[in-house]
């Protein structure tokens, strides 16, 4: 019989059940999502660090795949292949900050295992990384603009102006675009697309907006969005999931809950279903232990948890789930490959 770290439903949405007045199903979900392959994120360890952790994507067979006391791990992405991964080294003194992350120490290459890491830069270096979709090249994105970097030589390939492109850079699954957070279209914190060929860039959704991943399609993006006018968080409102098509339209709500934050939004590579965290704080609390993360079907959406009275009454269409409570986390990334625990499962090491 499997055992899987689901945790319970009440831990995070309370009132689901009671909302709809029909069973969750969410077994059911867990069960679909088992075998599709594996799941990397950032947790904290037993000893207090941040370490990157391994699980079945219904939370089932979590193991840690970096166990160094004396670093932080953060920021983890898996190559499209699933057969490496990329991710930030941090002293273990720094905090990982949620508007930083992606600068904020080394930048290190591994097996998609965690076996046999290489440090590829210092401190700072290679910022805001992101894979091609055929893993020869990553994208960076500083405050000089975008670098296209050959992995295997080192070497800058070309450049492009950023076009106040400064956070969270995702290169898309056909090659063509760039997505990132950007403050150059009448407001901060929009989500954007950038051409790759031409540099052309263009807002998706504006204010408020961070996290973007891409859809397998390459025409769709989820994000983090907290929608104006909002009357609860004293005012502030509650950031919530939304996705688009790159072009800004078709926009609908996929997650949202009056009383959490929702960030961290990752698209499976079938495009089926998402993955996010959801809390109290801002950006996933990675300051401290991070926060219980959530699975869902996107044919679900849109799903609003707990008793969100005023989100209900914007969008009565919402259904209450199911949605899968899989274990705290951050910045979690997806593979269907098998590829990051054959060596471990067949004795490999580092």
């Amino acid at each position: 019989m499997k055992t899987r770290a689901v945790l319970a439903v009440t831990l995070w949405l309370p009132t689901l059940a009671a909302a709809s007045g029909l069973p969750l199903n969410v077994e059911r979900l867990a069960d679909e999502v088992h075998t599709k392959g594996w799941i990397v994120f950032s947790a904290r360890s037993e000893q207090g660090d941040w370490d990157l952790f391994l699980m079945r994507p219904d939370g089932s067979q979590r193991r840690p795949l970096t166990r160094t006391p004396e670093w932080n791990e953060a920021a983890p992405q898996f190559s499209r292949d699933g057969t490496r991964l990329l991710y930030r080294r941090l002293k273990r003194a720094e905090g990982i900050e949620g508007n930083r992350y992606g600068e904020q120490g080394a930048p290190v290459l591994a097996n998609s295992d965690g076996t046999h890491p290489r440090v590829l830069g210092e401190d700072g270096e290679l910022p805001w990384v992101s894979w091609s979709p055929d893993g020869q090249e990553i994208a960076t994105l500083s405050v000089k603009g975008v670098a296209f970097v050959d992995l295997a030589s080192r070497q800058v390939r070309r450049t492009l102006p950023r076009q106040g492109f400064y956070q969270q850079l995702t290169w898309s699954p056909d090659g063509k675009w760039l997505c990132g957070v950007a403050n150059s279209f009448g407001t901060g914190w929009s989500v954007a697309r950038m051409n790759v060929a031409t540099g052309e860039a263009s807002a998706v959704n504006r204010v408020d907006c961070c996290t973007p991943d891409w859809f397998p399609d390459s025409q769709r993006i989820v994000f983090s969005w907290r929608p104006p006018a909002q009357k609860g968080n004293d005012g502030q409102g509650w950031t919530q999931l939304w996705m688009a098509d790159a072009e800004g339209n078709a926009r609908k709500l996929v997650y949202g809950e009056d009383g959490r934050h929702v960030y961290g939004g990752h698209v499976s590579p079938d495009g089926r279903y998402v993955l996010f965290t959801g809390n109290l704080r801002e950006d996933g609390d990675p300051e401290n232990a991070g926060a219980p993360m959530g699975l869902m079907r996107v044919s679900d959406a849109p799903i609003i948890g707990g008793e969100s009275k005023e989100l209900r009454a914007l969008h009565p269409e919402a259904k209450a789930g199911p949605v899968l409570i899989l274990p705290a986390g951050w910045e979690p990334s997806w593979t269907f490959s098998e590829r990051p625990a054959e060596n471990r499962a067949s004795g490999g090491g580092r």
